[in-house]
């Protein structure tokens, strides 16, 4: 499944940030935590991608957020929506 992944990634020329040593799971589960309940772990990963996407500048991107390149690239590819007022 991760040679896929990274061949349609290579295809669409996009850099993988994933599947690779030191990945996310490496640095969020396999520090040796104590996780108890799945409860822990599930808190913990969505702290580590609030982390991810919306407080670490990304260099592969400009230095920005990925959240921000994100934004950036919706507002630069959509057509604005017409509204109706009545």
């Amino acid at each position: 499944m991760l040679a896929e992944l990274a061949e349609h990634l290579d295809a669409a020329r996009i850099a993988a940030s994933i599947g690779s040593v030191r990945d996310a799971y490496d640095k969020l589960i396999k520090p040796g935590r104590p996780w108890k309940t799945l409860a822990q772990v599930e808190l913990a990963t969505a702290e580590w991608v609030d982390w991810y996407c919306h407080r670490r500048l990304h260099g592969e991107i400009g230095h920005i957020l990925p959240a921000e390149y994100e934004t950036n690239y919706y507002r630069e590819t959509t057509k604005p929506q017409v509204t109706v007022t009545t």
